[in-house]
């Protein structure tokens, strides 16, 4: 089998709830999410997906990907999609760095693999460990009394895990959280997310504001050292995100103990095949993980589902549902939001059929 053709797509979310917020006065209202199509001289057709929140967040933005899978389909074209070994290896070959535009290629890879095996992608990232899963929600940086709105009716809505952002004034987000905690009941999680937003002092302000409340503290200042500082004084349960890049980074965090949890985004360390192996040495080493990507729709959505499903119950702490808080669908059989959980997928591949009338005309083919 070897892929003969790379279609790319751009296509437009919107969001549900209008405007997403978070640290540094960072917001959004809309996305531009890359789909792409690998096909092979077999028939048999992969999706993946990268959706960068914004242009600021990370270092990456969408008008950059279908340049980067221009400058990296030769090494790709003519290869067989199922060895993700050698796939990888071509792709950092072919481009140092910018893994957010390898993730789509190898999610798509993951796809056909499973469809050429006829088996669940979860099954091949280690096997379903759950049928579903529990999922947070984010809640976008607003004034307190409207975050705890947010989250009463989101409670109602199933979730029982809330992501507060927050990384903004400290009297703000101490105000923020212990009000958001009065909405919640026994058995509910909060993360207050602050998003690389504060700096050490307003960190510690924060974390001492809070020290006696049952909240996790993820990603409060933008280093390593700094993060390390806020770690050293306080006992609250510590999240890392923006840091995890990919597995030295891990390794590196984890020498000096400075989390509880990591946050993998699939697209950030680049792909599900990297993704997997950062999961796997967390479960080694007895690392709680939330397990997402920066944003997305039903493609992304779908994969999280599998990476989530085939990870131990015991080393799972939350993930989410993208495709809930957009208003397009690209595949009516993605895995949809119930009760607060997400179902693992059971057909092969990816599972799920993409409806590329919906996807529109290509911005760029390459064979």
């Amino acid at each position: 089998m070897k892929i003969n053709q790379i279609d790319v797509y751009q296509v437009n979310y919107k969001l549900l709830d209008q405007q997403y917020s978070w640290s540094r006065g960072q917001s959004v209202e809309s996305f531009v999410s890359t789909i792409v199509k690998l096909s092979t001289d077999e028939g048999i057709d992969g999706f993946g997906e990268v959706c960068p929140l914004g242009s600021a967040y990370m270092e990456a933005f969408a008008k950059g990907v279908p340049a980067g899978i221009a400058e990296i389909a030769p090494a790709v074209i003519g290869q067989d999609p199922r060895q993700l070994n050698v796939i990888n290896k071509a792709l950092d070959s072919a481009l140092g760095g910018h893994l957010y535009v390898k993730s789509p290629i190898d999610m798509a890879c993951w796809d056909i693999l499973g469809q050429s095996a006829g088996l669940p992608v979860c099954t091949l990232l280690g096997g379903r460990s759950v049928e579903a899963f529990p999922l947070y929600r984010a809640i976008p940086q607003r004034s307190a009394k409207e975050m705890q709105e947010d989250v009463a009716k989101y409670r109602k809505e199933g979730y029982r895990r809330f992501q507060l952002k927050v990384g903004g004034d400290p009297d703000a987000d101490i105000e923020r959280i212990t009000t958001v905690l009065k909405a919640l009941q026994s058995g509910d999680i909060l993360v207050a997310d602050a998003n690389t937003g504060w700096i050490p002092r307003n960190a510690l302000r924060v974390v001492n504001a809070v020290a006696e409340r049952d909240v996790y503290i993820e990603q409060p200042c933008l280093s390593l050292e700094e993060c390390l500082t806020i770690r050293e004084h306080t006992n609250l349960p510590m999240v890392l995100d923006e840091l995890m890049t990919g597995v030295n980074p891990f390794l590196r965090a984890y020498k000096k103990r400075a989390m509880d949890v990591i946050n993998i985004k699939i697209s950030r360390v680049g792909g599900l095949t990297k993704a997997k192996q950062l999961r796997d040495l967390c479960q080694t080493l007895g690392i709680a993980m939330t397990l997402e990507d920066s944003w997305g729709g039903d493609i992304t959505t779908t994969a999280i589902a599998h990476l989530a499903g085939s990870t131990r119950p015991e080393f799972y702490f939350t993930s989410t549902d993208f495709n809930s808080y957009n208003d397009v669908r690209l595949a009516e059989d993605a895995p949809r939001r119930k009760d607060g959980k997400l179902e693992v997928p059971t057909g092969p591949g990816l599972g799920i059929h993409v409806d590329e009338k919906r996807l529109g005309e290509p911005v760029l083919t390459l064979k």
